[in-house]
């Protein structure tokens, strides 16, 4: 009875995977919609024949167009983490380490990913269902952002005002020159801006790291 029961439950296995991967299929064409596209010209057709199926196909494992965003965006969401977590530098040379985690931000805001969340979080602005799927994983961010931060820099009395000076001005400026960067390829004057948003985190660093040193004898 077990060896038949096995072999009966083999099948259920089996199309549990062949489901999820197609899920998973559609919510990556989806994404790629987002990006080449843009999100009012995305539709369940447009995403099918990306992905390869037809449309009756991609309505099976997703109704609506709603529903494959609000997939995507939870897909979108754990991708972004893993990789913004993995891009975290801790380092014991403080000079390093806000260089190193400037430029892997930096990395990070020009891969597509952050594309897809950049083009959702436009549309979300006069499309209130779609902000009401992007508020959970925006927060969710934000908080994983300020928490590595912290774990990142150990030195920096995280309740100092300054802590979060830093954090707000690497994010403004590296989002917003990313936003520069879907129309031209990275140029000099980036270049520049980075070293020069380097120098002035570490001159803020150093300063607030000043105060909380004690007085030489």
């Amino acid at each position: 009875m077990t060896r038949r029961g096995s072999t009966e439950q083999a099948p259920v296995g089996w199309q549990a995977q062949k489901s999820a991967a197609t899920r998973n299929l559609i919510i990556e064409a989806a994404i790629k919609c987002f990006v080449d596209l843009g999100y009012a010209r995305t539709t369940t057709t447009v995403i099918a024949d990306r992905a390869g199926l037809s449309r009756g196909a991609m309505l099976h494992h997703f109704p609506s167009k709603i529903d494959v965003v609000r997939a995507a965006v939870e897909y979108l969401h754990a991708k972004r983490l893993r990789a913004f977590r993995r891009a975290a530098q801790p380092t014991n040379i403080s000079a390093d380490r806000i260089r190193l985690n400037l430029d892997a931000y930096w990395q990070h805001v020009r891969h597509p990913m952050f594309v897809a969340f950049f083009e959702l979080t436009v549309a979300a602005r006069t499309d209130p269902e779609l902000a009401e799927i992007l508020r959970p994983a925006q927060e969710a961010f934000e908080d994983a952002w300020h928490r590595t931060a912290r774990e990142v820099f150990t030195d920096w009395d995280t309740t100092d005002e300054s802590f979060d000076v830093a954090l707000d001005l690497t994010r403004y400026v590296l989002e917003g020159m990313a936003i520069s960067f879907l129309v031209h390829k990275e140029t000099e004057r980036d270049r520049r801006v980075l070293t020069y948003l380097a120098s002035k985190l570490q001159e803020l660093h150093d300063s607030r790291l000043g105060q909380s040193l004690p007085a030489p004898r």
